[in-house]
């Protein structure tokens, strides 16, 4: 006879937890929903296990609008070790090539500069790209190399911070799907010396404010808080979230007066005043502009239902 399955809370929200070293994006994922005791959460885009920083985790509606936010921006600090080139492109690996650092700071510009802008990356075979169904680390892992495409990515901002003997740090703001391992291996061949990565960390996903992050240690300690207290720990870590509509913060509105909303949440394309010409817009209803979903404005201008919000009771 099976278990009933455990009643957890219909939360919604976009928490920005600051991942630790070490830890899988999938386990921190886990713990964060153990924690809100929240009936669903995911995350937007993990990071390597020998990442840290920023990564936005949506709980319970947030998670229907979590795909724009795995088409947004970010932004890392990285360090990388030259001389040694890995079969993983960062510390995690074993180090299969190993070459004297002889460059000058003025090649090491002229190769830094060779990453700006628009430009082409082969990703690296220690991804969660999919090749028949299956994900590329595990071909990496039987030692099984898999044709990839170059695909396009853009680099808006490559900072130089410090070049110090056998270490080079930087600071890189790219477009989605930017492998920064590839960078770093690509870099260091055209150096000539080879490099890997050994620390990065993602500062920003799209706006989202680096202040806000929060640790699973702070977490924690707001539940027993809580505990202590006796009171509900929602009182205490529900404050940390953010809309769930933030995700598609950067979408453009449409505000849809109570009663034209209604016939919207059932799912029928409206009419609506001020729409865009075309092209996917976040929609509210009311005066009190409440997020209720997202759309797509039809050949005839109407706001047409893509993903809506489900309202649960209070």
């Amino acid at each position: 006879m099976s278990r009933p399955r455990r009643r957890g809370r219909d939360v919604h929200g976009v928490l920005l937890l600051d991942k630790h070293q070490g830890a899988s994006s999938n386990g921190v994922l886990q713990k964060v929903k153990r924690i809100f005791n929240a009936n669903k959460a995911g995350h937007t885009g993990a990071l390597d296990p020998l990442a840290t920083g920023m990564l936005p985790i949506c709980l319970g509606e947030a998670t229907k609008f979590s795909q724009y936010l795995l088409d947004s921006d970010k932004r890392y600090r990285v360090i990388a070790r030259l001389g040694e080139r890995t079969d993983t492109s960062d510390a995690d690996g074993n180090v299969v090539e190993t070459r004297p650092v002889s460059f000058t700071q003025a090649e090491l510009d002229a190769a830094l500069e060779s990453f700006r802008g628009d430009t082409q990356q082969v990703p690296t075979m220690f991804s969660a790209l999919k090749h028949q169904g299956r994900p590329l680390y595990e071909y990496a892992r039987q030692g099984i190399t898999v044709e990839r495409d170059a695909r396009p990515i853009t680099v808006y901002e490559l900072l130089f911070i410090r070049w110090e003997g056998d270490e080079l740090e930087l600071e890189i703001h790219c477009s989605k799907g930017t492998y920064i391992r590839t960078i770093i291996d690509d870099l260091g061949e055209k150096l000539g010396c080879g490099a890997h990565v050994i620390m990065l960390r993602r500062l920003q996903v799209s706006r989202y404010p680096a202040e806000k992050m929060v640790t699973l240690e702070q977490l924690q300690a707001l539940l027993e808080q809580a505990t202590a207290a006796e009171i509900a720990p929602a009182e205490l870590l529900d404050p940390l979230l953010l809309p769930m509509d933030s995700p598609a913060a950067d979408f453009p509105e449409v505000n849809l007066p109570d009663a034209v909303a209604a016939f919207f949440k059932l799912g029928q394309p409206v009419q609506a005043e001020g729409v865009p010409a075309a092209g996917l817009v976040r929609v509210t209803e009311g005066e009190a502009r409440k997020f209720i979903g997202m759309a797509e404005i039809d050949e005839r201008l109407r706001v047409a239902p893509r993903r809506l919000v489900v309202e649960f009771p209070q």
